[in-house]
């Protein structure tokens, strides 16, 4: 089991199972909670399919330096993209995520369409949001080979998310969403950094996994520091 990996998995799959019940939650009002469910339970069906053949052809002997190299770009990428937005969006450069405008745009799309397009828009919904979720769980799993861990980890916030939004019918918007998206944008880019170096250039890390801790305080600190810098740029500039 790669503890480390399963805060990260669990944080990331929860910003988006929120997203994914908003859009499920906008469809149900259409066309009922059971139809809305069961799209978005068809959605979670092909995660779960793709997870287990994901799974079941990486279990062969591969060269594991080379998949250390391949996951670390892919997630130095990946958590860039999550850290630059966070950044933007509290520094004033991009509107915080919506869920209740999300909410409203998913309910008028849906308003205007028959019931087979309002299912499909659950099903790709809960689809296309789980599928940044595979791609990390499969990340941090082709490493770890702790397939059924981090697929755990994916799942116990799909069930935390359920149950919270269905306790009170509603968009999940008091969820610190930008928050969360900094923490792990800096967790993912530290995973990055230190499988990649490790691939290219062996046992660089003097204090071994202990070091990934420094990385995503090197990388917290530096985010924050943006902040200020990247507010004041447009009052310079209008000066």
């Amino acid at each position: 089991m790669d503890w480390p990996a399963l805060l990260p998995v669990f944080l990331t799959a929860g910003v988006e199972w929120v997203e994914a019940f908003t859009i499920v939650l906008a469809v149900s009002l259409t066309i009922g909670w059971g139809a809305s469910l069961a799209a978005a339970a068809a959605g979670l069906a092909t995660l779960a399919a793709l997870t287990a053949v994901t799974g079941g052809a990486f279990s062969l002997g591969l060269n594991l330096q080379a998949i250390q190299f391949v996951i670390g770009v892919f997630l130095l990428l990946f958590g860039v993209r999550w850290l630059s937005k966070a950044i933007a969006r509290q520094a004033g450069l991009k509107p915080l995520h919506d869920e209740d405008a999300e909410f409203r745009d998913t309910q008028a799309a849906v308003s205007k369409g028959d019931w087979f397009a309002a299912w499909l828009i659950a099903y790709k919904g809960t689809l296309l949001e789980g599928l940044e979720v595979w791609l990390l769980v499969v990340a941090f799993s082709l490493h770890s080979r702790a397939w059924m861990a981090n697929a755990g980890a994916a799942l116990a916030a799909l069930v935390v998310v359920f149950l919270a939004g269905m306790s009170i019918r509603a968009p999940l918007q008091r969820v610190p969403e930008n928050a969360i998206k900094f923490v792990v944008g800096a967790m993912i880019v530290s995973f990055g950094m230190f499988w990649t170096l490790q691939a290219l250039a062996g046992d660089v890390w003097p204090l071994g996994d202990w070091s990934l801790l420094l990385l995503e305080a090197f990388f917290l600190a530096g985010g924050q520091a943006l902040v200020p810098l990247i507010r004041a740029r447009p009052r310079r500039a209008a000066a």
